[in-house]
């Protein structure tokens, strides 16, 4: 397996990630802690592309996560659930 990168955004932030098809969610939210401090059970990634919430079970290959694929990152807010995903767009 040859390695990809991903793009984790999250407002202005954008986290580059080197991982592998075969990684799940869960290994990316494990690098993504280290990264922000913020525990795994506290983030939720949204492929972009189909706005559809990656499993933390299946791997980046089952979620048809590709190269240079932008994922965006919510973190759950003091009320339990998680803030409105937000990614600033660039301005053209």
């Amino acid at each position: 397996m040859q390695a990809m990168y991903i793009r984790v955004k999250r407002g202005k932030t954008t986290y580059f990630l080197q991982c592998d098809p075969t990684e799940t969610t869960l290994d990316i939210k494990q690098k993504l802690q280290g990264l922000i401090d913020q525990p795994i059970n506290n983030q939720r990634l949204t492929l972009v592309s189909t706005n559809e919430i990656l499993d933390d079970s299946k791997t980046l290959a089952n979620q048809k996560v590709e190269n240079d694929a932008i994922v965006g990152l919510a973190l759950r807010k003091d009320d339990n659930e998680f803030e409105e995903l937000y990614i600033a767009q660039l301005e053209a």
